[in-house]
Protein backbone atom coordinates (compact mmCIF):
# COMPACT_ATOMS: atom_id res chain seq x y z
CA UNK A 1 0.00 0.00 0.00
CA UNK A 2 2.86 2.33 0.82
CA UNK A 3 4.56 1.54 -2.48
CA UNK A 4 1.32 2.23 -4.34
CA UNK A 5 1.03 5.62 -2.64
CA UNK A 6 4.60 6.49 -3.65
CA UNK A 7 3.87 5.45 -7.24
CA UNK A 8 0.77 7.65 -7.28
CA UNK A 9 2.78 10.63 -6.04
CA UNK A 10 5.50 10.04 -8.64
CA UNK A 11 2.86 9.74 -11.36
CA UNK A 12 1.28 13.02 -10.23
CA UNK A 13 4.65 14.83 -10.16
CA UNK A 14 5.64 13.46 -13.57
CA UNK A 15 2.31 14.52 -15.07
CA UNK A 16 2.54 17.99 -13.50
CA UNK A 17 6.07 18.50 -14.84
CA UNK A 18 5.06 17.29 -18.32
CA UNK A 19 2.01 19.57 -18.39
CA UNK A 20 4.06 22.55 -17.17
CA UNK A 21 6.85 22.08 -19.71
CA UNK A 22 4.37 21.55 -22.56
CA UNK A 23 2.39 24.65 -21.53
CA UNK A 24 5.54 26.79 -21.44
CA UNK A 25 6.48 25.53 -24.91
CA UNK A 26 3.01 26.32 -26.29
CA UNK A 27 3.21 29.79 -24.72
CA UNK A 28 6.50 30.45 -26.50
CA UNK A 29 4.92 29.45 -29.82
CA UNK A 30 2.32 32.20 -29.37
CA UNK A 31 4.94 34.79 -30.37
CA UNK A 32 5.04 33.30 -33.90
CA UNK A 33 1.26 33.55 -34.28
CA UNK A 34 1.34 37.36 -34.24
CA UNK A 35 2.48 39.93 -36.82
CA UNK A 36 6.10 41.15 -36.61
CA UNK A 37 6.84 43.44 -33.67
CA UNK A 38 6.96 46.79 -35.44
CA UNK A 39 6.85 49.01 -32.33
CA UNK A 40 8.66 48.88 -29.01
CA UNK A 41 5.32 48.65 -27.20
CA UNK A 42 4.36 45.47 -29.08
CA UNK A 43 6.57 43.40 -26.78
CA UNK A 44 4.28 44.25 -23.85
CA UNK A 45 1.22 42.85 -25.64
CA UNK A 46 3.09 39.80 -26.97
CA UNK A 47 4.31 38.93 -23.48
CA UNK A 48 0.76 39.24 -22.16
CA UNK A 49 -0.65 37.03 -24.92
CA UNK A 50 2.10 34.44 -24.35
CA UNK A 51 1.28 34.45 -20.63
CA UNK A 52 -2.45 33.93 -21.32
CA UNK A 53 -1.74 31.12 -23.81
CA UNK A 54 0.60 29.42 -21.33
CA UNK A 55 -1.95 29.65 -18.54
CA UNK A 56 -4.78 28.45 -20.78
CA UNK A 57 -2.69 25.53 -22.07
CA UNK A 58 -1.78 24.54 -18.50
CA UNK A 59 -5.43 24.48 -17.41
CA UNK A 60 -6.57 22.65 -20.56
CA UNK A 61 -3.82 20.02 -20.44
CA UNK A 62 -4.20 19.59 -16.67
CA UNK A 63 -7.94 18.96 -16.87
CA UNK A 64 -7.66 16.78 -19.98
CA UNK A 65 -4.82 14.71 -18.50
CA UNK A 66 -6.80 14.16 -15.29
CA UNK A 67 -9.84 13.01 -17.26
CA UNK A 68 -7.78 10.69 -19.44
CA UNK A 69 -6.00 9.21 -16.41
CA UNK A 70 -9.35 8.60 -14.71
CA UNK A 71 -10.85 6.98 -17.81
CA UNK A 72 -7.85 4.69 -18.36
CA UNK A 73 -6.90 3.64 -14.82
CA UNK A 74 -10.09 4.08 -12.78
CA UNK A 75 -12.76 2.85 -15.11
CA UNK A 76 -15.28 0.28 -13.93
CA UNK A 77 -14.63 -3.32 -14.90
CA UNK A 78 -16.77 -4.94 -17.53
CA UNK A 79 -20.33 -5.76 -16.43
CA UNK A 80 -19.91 -3.83 -13.16
CA UNK A 81 -23.16 -1.90 -12.69
CA UNK A 82 -22.83 -1.27 -8.96
CA UNK A 83 -23.01 2.22 -7.50
CA UNK A 84 -19.86 4.18 -6.68
CA UNK A 85 -18.83 5.05 -3.14
CA UNK A 86 -21.25 7.46 -1.37
CA UNK A 87 -19.10 10.60 -1.38
CA UNK A 88 -20.98 13.58 0.08
CA UNK A 89 -18.41 16.32 -0.62
CA UNK A 90 -15.16 17.74 0.61
CA UNK A 91 -15.21 21.27 2.04
CA UNK A 92 -11.45 21.71 1.71
CA UNK A 93 -11.46 20.67 -1.95
CA UNK A 94 -14.40 22.95 -2.73
CA UNK A 95 -12.66 25.93 -1.10
CA UNK A 96 -9.46 25.20 -3.02
CA UNK A 97 -11.08 24.88 -6.45
CA UNK A 98 -13.05 28.06 -5.83
CA UNK A 99 -10.09 30.07 -4.52
CA UNK A 100 -7.68 29.10 -7.32
CA UNK A 101 -9.85 30.48 -10.20
CA UNK A 102 -10.47 33.68 -8.21
CA UNK A 103 -6.74 34.18 -7.70
CA UNK A 104 -6.08 33.46 -11.39
CA UNK A 105 -8.67 36.05 -12.45
CA UNK A 106 -7.09 38.67 -10.19
CA UNK A 107 -3.64 37.74 -11.53
CA UNK A 108 -4.75 38.11 -15.16
CA UNK A 109 -6.62 41.35 -14.41
CA UNK A 110 -3.63 42.86 -12.58
CA UNK A 111 -1.15 41.93 -15.30
CA UNK A 112 -3.47 43.17 -18.07
CA UNK A 113 -4.08 46.47 -16.31
CA UNK A 114 -0.34 46.94 -15.79
CA UNK A 115 0.24 46.55 -19.55
CA UNK A 116 -2.75 48.82 -20.24
CA UNK A 117 -1.20 51.54 -18.10
CA UNK A 118 2.32 51.10 -19.51
CA UNK A 119 1.01 51.59 -23.04
CA UNK A 120 -0.99 54.66 -21.99
CA UNK A 121 -4.26 53.59 -23.63
CA UNK A 122 -6.97 56.12 -22.74
CA UNK A 123 -10.18 54.59 -21.42
CA UNK A 124 -13.65 56.08 -20.83
CA UNK A 125 -12.78 57.39 -17.35
CA UNK A 126 -10.05 59.63 -18.80
CA UNK A 127 -11.93 60.70 -21.93
CA UNK A 128 -15.52 61.16 -20.81
CA UNK A 129 -15.14 63.40 -17.78
CA UNK A 130 -17.43 66.34 -18.29
CA UNK A 131 -16.39 68.84 -15.60
CA UNK A 132 -12.81 68.03 -14.71
CA UNK A 133 -10.91 66.50 -17.66
CA UNK A 134 -7.96 64.41 -16.57
CA UNK A 135 -4.46 64.93 -17.92
CA UNK A 136 -3.68 62.74 -20.89
CA UNK A 137 -1.08 60.06 -20.37
CA UNK A 138 1.26 59.01 -23.17
CA UNK A 139 1.81 55.49 -24.41
CA UNK A 140 5.22 54.21 -23.47
CA UNK A 141 7.17 51.00 -23.22
CA UNK A 142 9.65 50.04 -20.56
CA UNK A 143 13.03 51.77 -21.02
CA UNK A 144 14.68 48.46 -21.87
CA UNK A 145 12.25 47.96 -24.76
CA UNK A 146 13.09 51.27 -26.46
CA UNK A 147 16.30 51.72 -28.47
CA UNK A 148 18.80 53.99 -26.73
CA UNK A 149 18.93 56.45 -29.63
CA UNK A 150 15.14 56.77 -29.56
CA UNK A 151 15.24 58.11 -26.00
CA UNK A 152 17.87 60.69 -26.95
CA UNK A 153 16.01 62.00 -30.01
CA UNK A 154 13.21 64.59 -29.83
CA UNK A 155 9.62 63.48 -30.21
CA UNK A 156 8.18 63.64 -33.73
CA UNK A 157 4.75 65.31 -33.57
CA UNK A 158 2.00 64.42 -36.05
CA UNK A 159 -1.66 65.45 -36.10
CA UNK A 160 -4.13 62.68 -36.94
CA UNK A 161 -7.67 63.52 -38.05
CA UNK A 162 -10.26 60.74 -38.34
CA UNK A 163 -13.46 61.40 -40.24
CA UNK A 164 -16.10 59.54 -42.19
CA UNK A 165 -14.31 57.91 -43.95
CA UNK A 166 -10.66 58.89 -44.21
CA UNK A 167 -7.47 59.28 -42.22
CA UNK A 168 -5.67 62.60 -42.62
CA UNK A 169 -2.15 63.14 -41.27
CA UNK A 170 -0.64 66.58 -40.81
CA UNK A 171 3.05 67.24 -40.09
CA UNK A 172 3.05 70.71 -38.46
CA UNK A 173 6.79 71.38 -38.66
CA UNK A 174 6.74 71.16 -42.47
CA UNK A 175 3.02 71.97 -42.86
CA UNK A 176 2.50 68.79 -44.89
CA UNK A 177 -0.73 66.83 -45.17
CA UNK A 178 -0.95 63.22 -46.29
CA UNK A 179 -3.32 60.27 -46.36
CA UNK A 180 -0.38 57.96 -45.72
CA UNK A 181 1.25 57.90 -42.28
CA UNK A 182 5.06 58.10 -42.50
CA UNK A 183 7.06 57.45 -39.33
CA UNK A 184 10.79 57.48 -38.56
CA UNK A 185 12.20 54.24 -37.22
CA UNK A 186 13.67 54.19 -33.68
CA UNK A 187 12.30 57.66 -32.93
CA UNK A 188 9.64 58.59 -30.41
CA UNK A 189 6.39 59.62 -32.12
CA UNK A 190 3.58 61.64 -30.59
CA UNK A 191 0.23 61.61 -32.35
CA UNK A 192 -2.48 64.16 -31.62
CA UNK A 193 -5.63 62.12 -32.32
CA UNK A 194 -8.85 63.94 -33.18
CA UNK A 195 -12.22 62.94 -34.60
CA UNK A 196 -14.23 65.23 -36.88
CA UNK A 197 -17.54 63.46 -36.42
CA UNK A 198 -18.12 60.15 -34.62
CA UNK A 199 -16.22 57.59 -32.56
CA UNK A 200 -13.24 56.09 -34.40
CA UNK A 201 -10.52 53.64 -33.43
CA UNK A 202 -6.82 54.05 -34.26
CA UNK A 203 -5.54 50.48 -34.70
CA UNK A 204 -2.26 49.21 -36.18
CA UNK A 205 -2.02 45.42 -35.61
CA UNK A 206 1.75 45.28 -36.18
CA UNK A 207 2.23 47.92 -33.46
CA UNK A 208 -0.29 46.25 -31.09
CA UNK A 209 -1.74 49.75 -30.57
CA UNK A 210 -5.44 50.57 -30.44
CA UNK A 211 -6.81 53.85 -29.16
CA UNK A 212 -10.40 55.04 -29.33
CA UNK A 213 -10.79 58.57 -30.68
CA UNK A 214 -13.61 60.50 -29.06
CA UNK A 215 -15.24 63.51 -30.80
CA UNK A 216 -14.42 66.87 -29.21
CA UNK A 217 -11.38 65.42 -27.42
CA UNK A 218 -7.69 65.67 -28.33
CA UNK A 219 -5.70 62.60 -27.33
CA UNK A 220 -1.91 62.61 -27.19
CA UNK A 221 -0.62 59.13 -27.96
CA UNK A 222 3.06 58.16 -28.00
CA UNK A 223 4.93 55.10 -29.22
CA UNK A 224 8.22 54.12 -30.88
CA UNK A 225 8.30 52.36 -34.29
CA UNK A 226 11.30 50.01 -34.49
CA UNK A 227 10.85 47.93 -37.66
CA UNK A 228 11.03 49.57 -41.13
CA UNK A 229 8.33 48.43 -43.49
CA UNK A 230 4.78 49.09 -44.62
CA UNK A 231 1.87 48.32 -42.32
CA UNK A 232 -1.86 48.93 -42.22
CA UNK A 233 -3.95 51.31 -40.15
CA UNK A 234 -7.63 50.47 -39.77
CA UNK A 235 -10.63 51.90 -37.97
CA UNK A 236 -11.37 49.49 -35.11
CA UNK A 237 -14.77 51.06 -34.36
CA UNK A 238 -17.84 50.80 -36.57
CA UNK A 239 -18.22 54.37 -37.79
CA UNK A 240 -20.89 54.03 -40.48
CA UNK A 241 -21.61 52.59 -43.91
CA UNK A 242 -18.16 52.84 -45.47
CA UNK A 243 -16.06 52.27 -42.35
CA UNK A 244 -14.40 49.21 -43.95
CA UNK A 245 -12.79 51.54 -46.50
CA UNK A 246 -11.27 53.67 -43.74
CA UNK A 247 -7.74 52.30 -43.99
CA UNK A 248 -4.34 53.84 -44.57
CA UNK A 249 -0.78 52.75 -45.20
CA UNK A 250 1.74 53.19 -42.39
CA UNK A 251 5.29 53.51 -43.67
CA UNK A 252 8.13 53.11 -41.15
CA UNK A 253 11.46 54.16 -42.62
CA UNK A 254 14.89 55.26 -41.54
CA UNK A 255 15.16 58.84 -40.19
CA UNK A 256 17.09 59.83 -43.32
CA UNK A 257 14.41 58.46 -45.65
CA UNK A 258 11.74 60.05 -43.50
CA UNK A 259 13.34 63.50 -43.78
CA UNK A 260 13.76 62.98 -47.51
CA UNK A 261 10.06 62.14 -47.84
CA UNK A 262 9.11 65.27 -45.87
CA UNK A 263 11.31 67.44 -48.11
CA UNK A 264 9.86 65.90 -51.26
CA UNK A 265 6.25 66.21 -50.05
CA UNK A 266 6.83 69.87 -49.14
CA UNK A 267 7.53 70.65 -52.79
CA UNK A 268 4.18 69.27 -53.97
CA UNK A 269 1.08 71.43 -54.20
CA UNK A 270 -2.01 70.22 -52.31
CA UNK A 271 -4.38 68.16 -54.43
CA UNK A 272 -7.55 66.17 -53.82
CA UNK A 273 -6.72 62.71 -52.47
CA UNK A 274 -8.42 59.60 -53.76
CA UNK A 275 -11.14 58.49 -51.36
CA UNK A 276 -12.82 55.13 -51.82
CA UNK A 277 -15.82 55.98 -49.64
CA UNK A 278 -16.60 59.16 -51.58
CA UNK A 279 -16.20 57.33 -54.91
CA UNK A 280 -18.51 54.49 -53.91
CA UNK A 281 -21.08 56.90 -52.49
CA UNK A 282 -21.11 58.95 -55.72
CA UNK A 283 -21.46 55.77 -57.77
CA UNK A 284 -24.40 54.58 -55.64
CA UNK A 285 -26.11 57.99 -55.77
CA UNK A 286 -25.99 57.96 -59.58
CA UNK A 287 -27.70 54.58 -59.89
CA UNK A 288 -31.13 54.64 -61.47
CA UNK A 289 -32.53 52.19 -58.92
CA UNK A 290 -32.32 53.39 -55.31
CA UNK A 291 -32.35 50.95 -52.40
CA UNK A 292 -34.13 53.32 -50.06
CA UNK A 293 -31.50 52.94 -47.34
CA UNK A 294 -30.37 56.23 -45.85
CA UNK A 295 -26.58 56.65 -45.96
CA UNK A 296 -24.49 59.34 -44.30
CA UNK A 297 -22.64 61.26 -47.05
CA UNK A 298 -18.86 60.85 -46.68
CA UNK A 299 -16.75 63.85 -45.83
CA UNK A 300 -15.17 65.58 -48.79
CA UNK A 301 -11.86 64.02 -49.91
CA UNK A 302 -9.00 65.83 -48.17
CA UNK A 303 -6.49 68.12 -49.84
CA UNK A 304 -3.03 66.65 -49.32
CA UNK A 305 0.56 67.17 -50.41
CA UNK A 306 1.19 63.44 -50.56
CA UNK A 307 -1.73 61.13 -51.41
CA UNK A 308 0.35 58.02 -50.71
Amino acid sequence: MKIQKILNILTLLTGAIAVTVTSLWIGKQAYSWLPPQAAAESLLIDDLISFLVTLGAFIFLGVTSTLMYSVIFHRAVKDDFTDGPPIHGNITLEVVWTAIPILLVFWIAGYSYQVYEQMGIQGPSELVHLHNPLAMQSAHAEPNDVPANALAEPVEKIDVLAKQWAWVFHYPEKDITSTELHLPSDRRVRLALKSQDVLHGFYIPAFRLKQDIIPNHAIDFEFTPIRPGQYRLTDSQYSGTYFATMQANVVVESPEDYQQWLAQAATQKPSVAKNQAASEYAQTSNQSVQTGWVTVPPAAPPLVNSPG
